[in-house]
């Protein structure tokens, strides 16, 4: 199903890379962490009573009309109130977590389709939103895994999704990443995080110094987004797989019509 109006301008405007998610990026002052002592919380203390009344209100369990059926997500869909509010009535920051985004369902049907990538190792999700590609990688076999998103209301999302999913949650961070010092992972995973210029350039670099300094391996999701296609870290990608999107998540994406899985490759 298509989505409302009100909400369809906040995908566009998410798609559009503006607003609270860019501006966050930007001003964020985090300082440096040595990665032990890193302030990265346990998932239990993102679920503040009140909180996570609110999002299984306002939140609908699905696992309809994505490429991974098999993960149960809480997402915004037209069975919510909020879907058929004004965006601006939503009371806290806007929720790109609460969206399935073609990025994301790449990388986490890759993951579930090719568990070796990630089965015994390490496993780091920036930009985690829903949490789907972190799931993904618990289901697959995966060692270790942080979930990182700047929204704190992220964190709880995750939390639920991965107890729908009958899953131990792992941890999550709630910081930016680009800030922080750079440990070793086997893998690093980002999907649909290339929607603005200049966060691009800022990924970029941090990527290949993850590359440079730990060979670790990174994979992006990203359905054609201009930002991404446009950007020179186009010289540097190997495509890996590539999916055509479900119906339902077409109309949501402005009708994009697929989504890649891309290697990293400085």
């Amino acid at each position: 199903m298509a989505l409302s109006p009100v909400w369809r301008a906040f995908t566009s405007f998410a798609m559009n890379c503006c607003g609270v998610l860019r501006k966050a990026v930007r001003s964020s002052s985090f300082p440096l962490f040595p990665w032990g002592h890193c302030p990265w919380r346990g998932t239990g203390s993102f679920l503040d009573p009140e909180m996570k009344a609110f999002l299984e209100e306002n939140t609908e369990v699905t696992s309809r009309g994505s490429l991974t059926p098999e993960i149960q997500l809480r997402l915004l869909t037209p069975r919510c109130k909020f879907w058929w509010e004004r965006a601006d009535l939503w009371p806290h920051s806007d929720p790109y977590w609460a969206v399935y985004w073609p990025g994301g369902q790449a990388l986490s049907r890759y993951l579930l389709d090719n568990p070796d990538v990630v089965r015994g190792k390490s496993v780091l999700d920036i930009g985690s939103g829903c949490g789907a590609t972190a799931i993904a990688a618990k289901m697959s076999g995966a060692l270790r895994i942080l979930a990182n998103d700047i929204d704190p209301i992220a964190g709880m999302a995750i939390t639920l999704n991965c107890e729908l999913n009958q899953l131990n949650p792992f941890p999550i961070l709630t910081k930016n990443m680009l800030d922080l010092e750079q440990d070793k992972w086997d893998l690093v995973v980002l999907g649909d995080m290339f929607y603005d210029e200049d966060l691009a350039d800022s990924l970029h670099q941090w990527l290949k110094n993850c590359f440079w300094v730990y060979r670790t391996r990174v994979l992006i999701g990203d359905p054609g987004r201009p930002q991404f296609s446009g950007h020179r870290i186009q010289h540097q990608l190997h495509k890996v797989a590539e999916y055509s999107l479900p119906e339902p998540t077409r109309q949501e994406n402005n009708g994009l019509t697929t989504s890649t899985v891309w290697e990293f490759q400085p």
